[in-house]
């Protein structure tokens, strides 16, 4: 049998590889999971204790399914955690997601791991430990409130720490004509990407902004306030 490093390398095809992932939950969020991942050619093992809610994943799923804990390790390696790149833990119990990510990682060597969490405080300690967790109730209220709040009140994205934000804004006019290089210099945000004509790009720094440009930016939270003063004011004299 092939070990993981070497198995990655004779699965990549072109600049896209296959993998192989153990999925634990067979509920909404890990069976729409598991049919995206087979959507997009991947391979998957999933896990349920209720076998009926494998039924969730339609007559076309290909996978496996196995009935049983996730932090059982002979379940686990009745999935094929053993030659797995990537875990999910994303049944609707915290204690499980996360024990069973601590023994995939820890007693599998699965470095690749995530957890849904529900619990927000639960989240932060967790993700301070080395898990990636998912917390679902404070990634849906940061949903909402994008929506109820007035347009660019609330970020994309913050990090768990809460230092680093991701904001998404119409080009402004004042930048329009200017290079991307220009307006990081001024403002002191990144741009990471943006979307111009309905197409993504990454821009480069000597790439002009235009008119309709929607900009994707991170900054610092801290920095927030000075960043769009600076987008306001538009481009320092030389």
């Amino acid at each position: 049998m092939l070990d993981q490093k070497s198995r990655r390398g004779t699965e990549r095809e072109g600049l896209v590889r296959r993998v192989y992932v153990v999925i634990m939950g067979c509920g909404r969020v890990g069976s729409t999971l598991a049919r995206t991942l087979e959507q997009r050619n991947h391979s998957v093992s999933i896990i349920d204790q209720n076998p009926d809610a494998f039924r969730r994943l339609g007559p076309s799923f290909s996978g496996a399914t196995v009935t049983g804990t996730g932090f059982d390790r002979d379940v686990l390696r009745r999935a094929g955690i053993e030659k797995a790149d990537g875990f999910a833990a994303v049944s609707s119990g915290d204690n499980s997601n996360i024990i069973s990510a601590r023994v995939a990682r820890e007693q599998f060597g699965i470095t690749n791991v995530v957890a849904r969490i529900y619990d927000p405080g639960r989240a932060e300690v967790y993700e301070r430990l080395g898990i990636p967790t998912v917390a679902t109730v404070t990634w849906a209220a940061n949903q909402v409130v994008r929506r109820l709040l007035p347009h660019d009140a609330e970020p994309l994205w913050r990090d768990p720490s809460g230092t680093v934000r991701a904001d998404q804004i119409q080009a402004p006019a004042e930048w329009v004509g200017h290079t991307v290089l220009s307006l990081q210099n001024d403002t002191r945000a990144r741009v990471a990407f943006m979307t111009r004509l309905g197409s993504g790009m990454i821009p480069d720094r000597g790439t002009v902004i235009q008119d309709g440009d929607l900009l994707n930016l991170f900054l610092l939270e801290e920095q927030e306030e000075s960043v769009r003063a600076a987008l306001a004011l538009g481009p320092r004299e030389d």
